[in-house]
């Protein structure tokens, strides 16, 4: 008997109902405040597995960090040992997007098929082979195809740990610990950026191991999406992993109803394709994360990113301070951000970020500006720094990590699948668009590059106030009753 038969026959059903069981006695009960603030209290000592489920999966997100951060320390020594031209090494550093892009169009049919942690394990086994070419590496094929391997690897892990995190996260935890996942993908950059200049190439590859293996090991120890198991029919494993994330001595019995409830109603709905992201009851969802992903981009942040140094050298002021002020203060503007994400809420850190990016924008572009003219030739080197601080800074606030948290909140998990492989293959395909250009938009005109952006995030914070709702304090299914209601 196939699964959707067995639903059919009542599955969820006898165990919607075994659920709500409990919460039939506890309805009149005139202690009930007492038992929440008991159940809050066990809840806050519960949430050591939830904890470690979340570091387990961060390490795929310190993974795409590690990816991204690799080339720029390593230039001149793989160029050097290799004897590789610069256009053989730009192939080597802008595979990866490539990569990503095939990662990200698969990413959703393979957490959807065998699993979230499955999708991980996939990601986690492609990485190591993609980093064992890099070190063993005798020209750029095995660069190249080392390179492309690592790439795949990231577009998986770009969708799927948010959406992990998201899924096994309660309401009030979920923003939080979803902005783990950008923090530590900042974190991986910056620390190869660092460990890069007294690491050889081939030993830095091999601390790219690390994180693959730790996630490989650690997901042997951790619980299985529950809302993934409720949706495959998997009651048993459904409940017993939704009581290992809260704990064991804590009544899951409404959280694990709402699942239950929501999944059989998805059950009657046809198995979504990408074709179906345009049916009017998804449209929104789809304009609201696609929306996201190509601000996110667009705004300019890969190029200013993989080329910060060229910008702060252009702009007259030297580079290495400027690197090393400018990673530092991605990850700690994006840790304070994750704190704040359950509290200030996802719709105003995206207004307050795109407002920023617009701001550092004019700011560097008028430091362009003033060079190009040569007028306040003493001020502009300041200007462009402070303008790329403020530009990171505000990045790092809201439009770097957000759009990740809400494309895992607000699709229904029938079609999480096709619209999350949707949304990460758009936001590579900027990501390689903005930095493919980026030379080439500064040498015709650097002020105008920065106008250029300044305009794209302008427009960015007229579409947040306009469609993105706020999803803070809302569980999956309240998310997504919303939208469709709206």
């Amino acid at each position: 008997m196939s699964i959707e038969q067995d639903m059919e026959n009542g599955g969820n059903r006898l165990l919607l109902e075994e659920l709500r069981e409990p919460l039939i006695g506890h309805s009149n009960d005139e202690s009930s405040s007492e038992e929440e603030v008991a159940t809050c209290k066990k809840n806050k000592e519960s949430h050591w597995m939830l904890y470690l489920s979340t570091f387990v999966a961060v390490c795929g997100s310190f993974e795409c960090g590690a990816c991204m951060g690799y080339s720029s320390p390593t230039q001149s020594a793989i160029r050097k040992e290799l004897n590789l031209s610069l256009a053989e090494y730009s192939v080597f550093g802008s595979i990866l997007t490539f990569g990503a892009m095939i990662g990200g169009i698969t990413s959703g049919l393979i957490a959807d098929f065998i699993g979230r942690k499955g999708a991980m394990r996939i990601s986690a086994i492609i990485s190591i082979a993609g980093w064992l070419p890099i070190y063993f590496a005798k020209g750029a094929w095995s660069l190249d195809i080392g390179r492309l391997s690592l790439g795949y690897g990231v577009g998986i892990f770009s969708y799927v740990v948010p959406v992990f995190i998201a899924e096994i996260a309660p309401k009030d935890f979920r923003g939080g610990l979803t902005a783990v996942n950008m923090l530590m993908v900042s974190c991986g950059i910056s620390i190869y950026f660092i460990i890069g200049t007294v690491l050889t190439w081939r030993t830095l590859a091999l601390v790219g191991l690390l994180p693959c293996l730790i996630l490989f090991l650690g997901l042997f120890f951790i619980p299985e999406s529950p809302r993934w198991l409720a949706k495959m029919g998997h009651q048993k494993d459904f409940v017993a992993a939704l009581q290992q994330l809260r704990g064991k001595d804590v009544d899951i019995s409404q959280e694990a109803a709402d699942i239950v409830d929501y999944v059989e109603t998805l059950q009657k709905l046809p198995k979504a394709k990408m074709v179906d992201l345009i049916q009017r009851r998804y449209l929104s969802s789809v304009i609201i994360a696609v929306g996201l992903m190509l601000f996110q981009q667009f705004g300019g942040i890969t190029g200013v990113s993989f080329y910060v140094s060229e910008v702060f050298v252009s702009a007259g002021f030297p580079s290495n301070v400027g690197t090393i002020s400018f990673s530092c203060l991605q990850v700690l503007i994006t840790a304070f951000c994750a704190i704040l994400m359950d509290k200030a809420g996802r719709r105003f850190l995206l207004l307050v970020s795109a407002s920023g990016l617009l701001i550092g924008c004019i700011l560097v572009g008028t430091s362009f500006y003033l060079k190009v003219q040569e007028m306040a030739t003493s001020v502009a080197p300041l200007l462009a720094v402070i303008g790329m601080m403020v530009y990171i800074g505000s990045f790092s606030a809201g439009m770097g990590v957000t759009p990740w948290v809400i494309m895992s909140e607000i699709f229904p998990i029938n079609v999480k699948g096709p619209a999350g492989s949707l949304s990460t293959l758009v936001n590579w395909i900027g990501a390689w668009a903005v930095s493919y250009t980026f030379n080439f938009l500064m040498s015709w005109s650097s002020y105008g590059t920065f106008s250029l952006f300044a305009a794209i995030n302008a427009i960015a914070i007229i579409f947040v106030a306009k469609l993105v709702p706020e999803t803070k304090g809302r569980t999956l299914e309240q998310i997504q009753a919303a939208i469709n209601n709206a």
